[in-house]
């Protein structure tokens, strides 16, 4: 493992940590203040389509954001995992229209749309555990939004806004980055709104 890999994993251990540490009484209210805050950005504004993410475990809530934007008739697409770590994405159907995975995930159960169909979305909301300043995003370590990213950044046309929702001290100094890693527009946190330049 490189020095910037291994300080990630230490990173990555320290956050995951801190979001174990959290009551379900805090987290219940942030997901709540970050539903608030993302109903008034223009990145999730009606119509057009967002591709997201159904949070699990102590992750930022997800789930009340994408049924409000879907009521509010927007297209919601969801990742369904492949053997090989890549992302595929289905449309949205409600709550009902998920299957729970062998590996635990919430997948989407409609048709299959392709790898690419991610560059369709007007905004990407994506899973992270930190972001900084210069909006480098910390994954989990998996490379599956690596792919993701890479894959709307070589679409060429009009980008779409990648965004990633966070606990509030989630938004630190420094991120350690490698090479593949893509800049994120903005972090959501309960609390604030973080616009970064790169």
């Amino acid at each position: 493992m490189s020095e910037v890999g291994a300080q990630k994993a230490q990173l990555r251990a320290e956050l995951l940590r801190a979001r174990r540490g959290l009551t379900a009484e805090e987290r219940h209210t942030a997901n709540a203040a970050l539903l608030q805050r993302v109903r008034g950005l223009p990145e999730f504004s009606v119509g057009g389509t967002v591709a997201g993410y159904v949070s699990m475990g102590t992750e930022p809530g997800t789930r009340a954001v994408i049924d409000s934007l879907r009521q509010a008739g927007t297209r919601v697409l969801l990742p369904v995992l492949l053997p090989d770590n890549d992302l595929d994405w289905a449309e949205y159907g409600g709550p009902e229209a998920l299957e729970r995975t062998r590996r635990g995930l919430l997948e989407p159960t409609g048709p299959r749309l392709g790898p690419a169909a991610v560059t369709a979305a007007h905004t990407v909301l994506l899973p992270g555990l930190a972001a900084d300043a210069r909006g480098v995003r910390l994954g989990r370590g998996g490379g599956s939004y690596d792919r993701v990213l890479s894959r709307v950044q070589e679409a060429g046309g009009t980008r779409p806004a990648l965004m990633v929702l966070l606990y509030a001290h989630e938004v630190v100094e420094r991120v350690p980055r490698e090479p593949h890693d893509h800049l994120v527009d903005a972090a959501v946190t309960p609390d604030a709104l973080w616009r970064f330049t790169g």
